[in-house]
């Protein structure tokens, strides 16, 4: 068999001897033109030999537009002029060669949607444009094309494009047996076409043209013909209706008039005005807009009426709707900063982390005169005044109730140490993501503000805004959401002790109202002093203070409960009940259970420090005296006031059973709170303290002789509000810039997820597993900041870059559900097979933290699949396309007819088809060879058929003829 690629007859010299042994003189190869065509041939034999499965396994190339239509190609030189043969084929069980038009949406190539054919030939010359300028050369190279196919006998058709690149021409022949021929024509009318051709019934007459003489007069007969249509729709883009709005408000100025300042054109409405994220910034629509095909089925046609009447029809009324949405170009390309969204902000607050190493206190990113921050001041930009305030008025704006602390959170949300979406600390990240873009500088002005403005609520002792005022310190969140819960609670107390301090004055005033009005005014200005110090002895407590002193006011209860008065005259305080059946040891009375103080409130790092005390005591007898003596005298104090008989045994007992060793079972099941029937007569109880509490010197005991007998609501509070709070803020202001940025960082992440969280994107299973995945992958990632120290600050920025492109992609992902959601509300079975077809093309590596740059680029376009429309969805999809305002339907001639809502098709595609029966034993071409139409015609040829495509500017005809030669 000859070869696939013939080198150049004129170098055949170069190895004279080679080509005697090998060389056979063909002599009716008598010219160049001849071994071209025998070039062909040869290429061909080869390709038909090989079939479709070989050549792909060789190497043929998928086309991108189809599932199963592949290329191969060959380089052919004559004696003038290279050029390149290029074999289109398919791979299925079908073996008829007329390509299958039931839908049209199978990514045909477009000679096969032309001209109806399925495997076919392209040969063009290798230059700039592609096409043949000459017709006798295209003619001749046609020819040849034809006669080498002849030859292999092969029933491929071939074509040659012609003319101008911009024309799409082609002719092209097909040997379809013995017998029959077809041949193919295509152009393109690309401006001024007639008024006729845009009309259903002047395209009728130019297909019956082709096969009736000159002279018949159309609208007085019948001419048969089958007729396929397909009209494609297209919304307004959001570009266009941007420049809709901008010409609107345009024009609204120029009239210089109130009614249009106080136009609608003023006050557009974002797709995503009501999408959680929408109060940080304004994402652009994913969906730019969508592609409507209506398909008309098979017809037969038999006059001009019958196309004009077709042309009034609705688009409601073709058998088949088909919806492609646009997706809009940024989804398959990386952000690189081109947009504004959460991931973008987020990374750069990454890069403030990366750079708070360089500075030991937030004020010196401020500071002028620091060196370390020379070299930002160039390059970063702080906002105006003006929008300083505008955040911190929006931080500390006080409402008339808490935020729901669980508003977006997602049951993976308190695995990230961060803070709830709506408390204060979280809504300063937010904030300070758009912020002077996020920049060190920015955060450390916002962040010194932030400060001066919660030292103000202190000292003014108004409410901490977006913090709870009670409930205990939740240790999962970070240490600055913790400590301004805690402050928030000492400005709550705070408030509480002021109130005191003013009912005090106000009933000793009321008290003195009858005496003189000399001795009155010296009275209550002793008064007030008197009370004055009251309070700030209250408030000002020493850490060194002695603990029995802490424990009680600072005025003389020696007279009322003095630890040696006699227990027949004192009373019960503050007891909450007896403890089951337990009596006291020195008198035949129940033991009660006292009204206590609760525990101080503590933050994290205040556990760590009692923790670090109790590792360097490392003595158990000895710690709870040092560490827990305030809350062990509260309760002893508290015990005394509810048991005015009690001994220190008694206490024990209540207080800590185990360190009470029984010698009676029965009276310890008793003091364990077992009620008998006798238990009232086993009095008094036998047993004796621990060896531990038994010890000379133990801690617990001389405690107990130095507590007074005071109930919990006279006890001085455990919690100093006043110290703690000054601690709180000294943290705040000396905090240092990456352990901050560090919390900032988490709570940032944290709190973008659980905005993106809160979209309403309907039932897309999807969307909720892909959101969950994003909270494990934050957790994994953001483990490292919550230690005190960050191993490897690099690697650990280089980690967060990376999650940061994973949650671009998982931005994109809620952005293109909430807005299928939020478009097919009716028809969500459309909304979820778009977004599963979305899903499906978009996902590959998104999810992976070794996701790269590289593998982004290649995402340039995002082509989904279409969805086919059912009847009941058919006006949900019609009301996607809007009515055109005047200005827009203006701009476009309305020529074509079909309308939807005002909308004529941006593309219009119809084939006429007409042909003849076949009798058969007349003709001995095989039935293959007839190209017989599988669609219960019986057997029939399709002796003329047209292709018609065009838009309101242009129109393209493409026509095939099948003759008898």
């Amino acid at each position: 068999m000859a070869s696939t690629s013939r080198p150049n007859p004129l170098e055949e010299d170069d190895d004279e001897t080679e080509e005697e042994v090998q060389h056979f003189a063909d002599f009716t190869l008598a010219s160049s033109w001849e071994r071209f065509i025998s070039d062909i041939e040869a290429i061909c034999r080869q390709w038909l030999a090989d079939g479709p499965k070989n050549l792909v396994e060789k190497g043929a190339v998928a086309m991108e537009d189809s599932k199963n239509l592949f290329k191969v190609k060959n380089d052919l030189r004559s004696v003038k002029k290279s050029y390149c043969m290029e074999f289109y084929f398919q791979i299925d069980d079908n073996s008829n060669q007329q390509a299958g038009f039931g839908d049209w949406n199978s990514g045909l190539h477009d000679l096969q949607l032309c001209f109806g054919v399925k495997d076919f030939l392209l040969i063009a010359p290798q230059s700039a444009s592609g096409v043949l300028l000459d017709a006798p050369e295209s003619s001749k190279l046609l020819s040849a094309v034809a006669i080498a196919l002849s030859n292999c006998a092969s029933l491929w058709p071939a074509f040659v494009p012609v003319h101008d690149p911009s024309r799409k021409a082609y002719i092209g022949i097909q040997n379809m047996g013995t017998v029959f021929t077809r041949r193919f024509e295509a152009d393109l009318i690309g401006s001024q076409v007639p008024m006729k051709l845009m009309h259903l019934e002047g395209l009728y007459e130019l297909f019956v043209s082709k096969f009736v003489y000159s002279g018949v007069d159309f609208s007085m007969h019948n001419f048969k013909v089958h007729f396929m249509m397909r009209l494609k729709y297209q919304t307004f883009t959001s570009e266009e209706e941007d420049e809709e709005s901008d010409m609107a408000e345009y024009m609204g100025d120029k009239a210089d008039t109130e009614e249009h300042s106080g136009s609608e054109s003023r006050n557009k409405v974002n797709w995503d005005d009501d999408c959680p994220w929408n109060e940080w910034y304004s994402a652009e629509d994913p969906l730019k807009g969508f592609e409507l095909v209506a398909t008309w089925a098979d017809r037969n046609v038999e006059n001009t009426l019958e196309m004009a009447e077709l042309e009034n029809d609705s688009p409601h009324e073709a058998e088949k709707w088909i919806l492609r949405p646009i997706l809009s170009p940024y989804l398959g390309e990386p952000s690189h900063g081109k947009r504004i969204d959460f991931a973008s902000q987020l990374l750069c607050l990454v890069e403030a982390l990366d750079a708070s190493f360089i500075a030991q206190f937030m004020e010196d990113f401020v500071s002028v005169e620091n060196q370390s921050s020379e070299s930002l001041k160039t390059s970063v930009v702080i906002p105006p005044p003006t929008a300083l305030d505008r955040v911190i008025k929006d931080l500390f704006r006080q409402g008339f109730k808490l935020p729901d602390f669980t508003k977006g959170e997602h049951r993976l949300s308190r695995a990230l140490k961060a803070a709830p979406l709506e408390s204060l600390f979280t809504q300063f990240c937010l904030h300070s993501l758009w912020f002077g873009n996020c920049n060190i500088r920015a955060i450390a002005f916002l962040w010194v503000e932030f400060v001066r403005e919660v030292r103000w609520c202190w000292e003014e002792s108004q409410p901490l805004p977006k913090m709870p005022i009670d409930g205990s310190i939740d240790l999962s969140t970070c240490l600055i959401n913790q400590k301004l819960h805690l402050l928030a609670i000492c400005i709550e107390k705070k408030c509480e002790m002021n109130e005191e301090f003013l009912d005090c004055i106000g009933s000793e005033e009321d008290s003195s109202e009858a005496s003189d009005p000399v001795e009155e005014h010296h009275k209550v200005d002793e008064t007030r002093n008197a009370s004055s110090e009251d309070l700030l002895r209250k408030r000002d407590s020493s850490i060194t203070e002695d603990s029995s002193d802490r424990l009680r006011y600072e005025m003389d209860t020696e007279s009322i409960n003095s630890v040696n008065q006699g227990p027949t005259h004192a009373i019960r305080r503050g007891s909450a009940g007896p403890v089951g059946t337990m009596m006291l040891l020195k008198s035949h009375e129940r033991l009660h259970a006292p009204f206590t103080q609760d525990p101080p409130l503590m933050t994290e790092d205040m556990h760590e420090e009692r923790l670090q005390a109790v590792e360097a005591f490392g003595d158990s007898l000895n710690v709870p005296g040092q560490l827990e003596k305030d809350i062990l005298l509260s309760d002893m104090s508290a015990f005394k006031a509810a048991n005015p008989d009690a001994v220190f045994e008694d206490f024990i007992r209540w207080h800590s059973p185990g360190d009470w060793e029984s010698s009676e079972p029965e009276t310890a099941e008793e003091s364990a709170g077992s009620i008998t029937e006798d238990s009232e007569d086993k009095w008094p109880p036998h047993g004796r303290l621990s060896q531990r509490m038994s010890d000379q010197g133990n801690l617990w005991r001389k405690s107990w002789n130095d507590a007074p007998a005071l109930p919990a609501d006279d006890q001085k509070p455990l919690l100093d509000p006043n110290r703690e709070g000054e601690k709180i803020l000294h943290y705040l202001e000396t905090v240092r810039p990456h352990q901050l940025l560090e919390q900032m960082v988490c709570t940032a992440f944290r709190g973008s997820a659980d905005t993106l969280n809160l979209t309403n994107f309907g039932d897309m299973k999807q969307m909720t597993s892909k959101l969950e995945q994003l909270y494990l992958i934050i957790r994994s990632t953001l483990g490292v900041l919550q230690r005190n120290n960050v191993p490897d600050g690099e690697q650990t920025v280089k980690d967060l870059r990376r999650l940061c492109v994973v949650f671009e992609h998982v931005e994109k992902l809620v952005t293109v559900a909430a807005s299928l959601h939020r478009k097919f509300l009716e028809a969500p079975r459309l909304a979820q097979g778009i977004f599963s077809d979305f899903y499906g093309t978009y996902d590959p590596v998104i999810m992976g933290i070794n996701s790269n740059d590289e593998e982004n680029k290649n995402r340039t376009e995002m082509e989904v699949g279409s969805q086919e429309v059912g009847l009941r969805e058919r006006q949900v999809v019609s009301h996607l396309f809007s009515p055109p305002s005047a200005n827009q339907s203006w701009r476009k001639v309305l020529s074509m007819g079909n309308l939807l809502n005002g909308h004529e098709p941006v593309l219009r595609e119809i084939i006429f088809s007409t042909g003849d029966d076949v009798n058969n034993g007349i003709h001995y071409a095989a039935a293959a060879d007839v190209a017989a139409r599988g669609d219960g015609r019986g057997e029939e040829i399709e002796t003329h058929r047209m292709y018609v495509s065009g838009t309101s500017d242009d129109l393209r005809v493409a026509l095939s003829v099948t003759s008898c030669d």
